[in-house]
């Protein structure tokens, strides 16, 4: 799963901004009910995106009473997009969006565009059609509770869609489930009291990792050829796997070992 940025602005759609000049200016307003008509989204689910910051509130004038801009509007197609039509989870969604996240330089876009177009192997985008799974043949495979892919979907870490009548969920993000699955199976039970937003601290503590390698990298590698770029990428990564995990096992070993006897 792919998205283009914006090589003319070298960033995506800046947010809506919360403020009363905003709501005011000369474009068009938006009522709530009018927002949902513009943009086939249901009330419940624009105040989901709200309350997840992947959308700015609207401008409220009273208790129950909010103006939307068309950069809302634009927001939502957006993200609409991006669900359906990428098949992108709310959680990738909300860090393409995040401005604080769009940092490059247009020359580190340029940089990373003919990147993108020389990583072959599992890095290299995919051009064929996202493959969708039934969401319940998925948790029965896995060992896993429906419940716990809904979870999933709704915090954003899988991407999902309802097709005819049933749920279904990106085979590219399956392997999250089936993962979930094998924790179940070794006694880490909803009973005890863990559940999928138990994932999300790794999440995000992934996330934040990512973007500081990109970061790096863009500014460090930028000035050397895609290709040669390209091949330091994918013969470095396994190596950087392996330091991740045998890491994060020093840190728990050295945990214990602190504990006293």
């Amino acid at each position: 799963m792919t998205f283009e940025l914006d090589r003319t602005r070298g960033t995506l759609p800046p947010p809506a901004k919360d403020t009363k000049s905003d709501a005011a200016h000369d474009g068009k307003r938006y009522r709530m009910k009018e927002l949902c008509e513009a943009s086939g989204l249901d009330r419940q689910a624009i105040h989901f995106y709200i309350q997840q910051e992947l959308l700015p509130p609207g401008h409220k004038t009273g208790r129950n009473m909010a103006w939307y801009s068309e950069e809302h509007l634009e927001r939502l197609l957006l993200i609409k997009k991006l669900q359906h039509e990428r098949f992108l989870p709310l959680k990738a969604i909300k860090a393409l969006l995040d401005g604080k996240e769009e940092s490059f330089t247009p020359e580190q876009h340029e940089f990373l565009a003919g990147l993108k177009s020389r990583l072959r192997g599992s890095l290299a985008p995919s051009t064929e059609t996202t493959r969708m799974l039934d969401a319940e043949r998925l948790a029965e495979r896995a060992g896993v509770l429906l419940e716990d892919i809904r979870e999933a979907i709704e915090l954003g870490l899988v991407a999902a869609r309802e097709e005819n009548g049933r749920l279904v969920v990106s085979e590219s993000d399956s392997w999250m489930i089936e993962l979930f699955g094998q924790m179940r199976r070794l006694g880490f039970s909803r009973e005890l009291g863990f559940t999928v937003a138990d994932v999300a601290f790794y999440e995000e503590a992934m996330s934040k990792l990512f973007r500081e390698e990109m970061r790096l990298l863009s500014r460090r590698l930028s000035k050397l050829p895609p290709d040669q770029v390209a091949k330091m990428i994918e013969r470095s990564l396994p190596i950087i796997h392996t330091f991740l995990t045998r890491y994060h096992a020093s840190r728990v070993k050295s945990f214990f070992e602190s504990v006293d006897d």
